[in-house]
């Protein structure tokens, strides 16, 4: 099994002002991206990254996710193939249909949500391969749009997915799936056989990333606000050991070790999240990156 890709992630609980800082530590410690999130309604992953690729030299950043309901294709296409133009092969985009309740305050959420998230999958890769698009569907029009810059490589276009009939979905229409921490260790199999099932349909072999997002924490009272999401979602973290299940806490070796076990299960990328109340995600990134990555190396 080979080593896995390793990110880490700044949530959007911190101020925007924390992440240039962030990146530059994340860099630092050797650590290959820094995800960014576009939560509602905090930060745009989209000025962050532009923002963090600028101020570092090899950090990849990936955006988990852009929810589409909130975005024309078009314009999703002109950002994304923008930042690549400007940092060619460090921007990896990821979309999503959104939180429904978020998108209902927004003003834009959709009937059909996998519909929705179809069409702009479908739609954004073509623009971003470089094709002039004309298609008319429940969601996304577009009527003879092509990109006047498109990237010299069209990026990899993940998507995000929890539920079965997503994971199915990205599976026949993305170039890789984004999983949250919830679907931990005992639930990763099971999405994958999902993602592989809907490629099988559609007859896809070509190569596909899978990345996992790992609460991870240094000491388990670190944490409380990911073991009470968790505990929300239905999760049994009562004790430890169903925690361990669902995170990486401990020393390096028991890190590592954790998150070695998703690498094994299927994951190409795994991405440490910090706990929401983290006051020092610059010292849990340095920490991660030069005692935890070489283990994993």
């Amino acid at each position: 099994m080979s080593a896995p890709t390793l990110g880490f992630i700044a949530r959007p609980t911190l101020p925007p002002a924390r992440y240039v800082p962030l990146a530059r530590a994340v860099e630092a410690a050797g650590i290959d991206e820094l995800w960014l999130w576009e939560d509602c309604f905090k930060e745009t992953a989209v000025a962050g990254a532009a923002a963090v690729l600028g101020a570092t030299d090899r950090l990849r950043v990936g955006l988990g996710v852009l929810p589409v309901p909130l975005r024309n294709v078009a314009l999703t296409a002109m950002e994304i193939a923008t930042i690549d133009g400007m940092f060619p092969g460090r921007l990896v985009p990821g979309v999503g249909h959104g939180v429904q309740e978020w998108m209902g305050r927004a003003g834009a959420r959709a009937a059909s949500p996998l519909a929705l998230l179809r069409e702009h999958l479908t739609a954004l890769r073509a623009l971003l391969a470089g094709e002039r698009v004309t298609t008319r569907g429940r969601y996304v029009t577009l009527d003879d749009v092509a990109l006047d810059w498109p990237p010299a490589t069209r990026p990899p276009v993940l998507a995000a997915a929890v539920g079965p009939r997503t994971l199915r979905l990205v599976g026949e229409h993305a170039d890789g799936v984004i999983l949250t921490s919830a679907t931990g260790l005992d639930g990763l199999p099971g999405a994958l056989e999902q993602v592989g099932a809907g490629r099988r349909a559609v007859g896809r072999e070509d190569p596909f990333a899978v990345v996992a997002f790992v609460a991870v924490a240094r000491r388990v009272e670190h944490l409380a606000d990911t073991r009470a999401m968790l505990a929300r979602g239905g999760h049994d973290v009562a004790d430890d050991a169903g925690l361990a299940r669902l995170a990486a806490f401990g020393d390096a070796e028991q890190v590592a070790a954790t998150l070695r076990a998703y690498a094994d299960a299927g994951a190409t990328t795994v991405v440490a999240e910090p706990d929401a109340h983290e006051r020092d995600p610059e010292g849990l990134a340095a920490w991660f990156g030069q005692e935890v990555a070489p283990l994993l190396r």
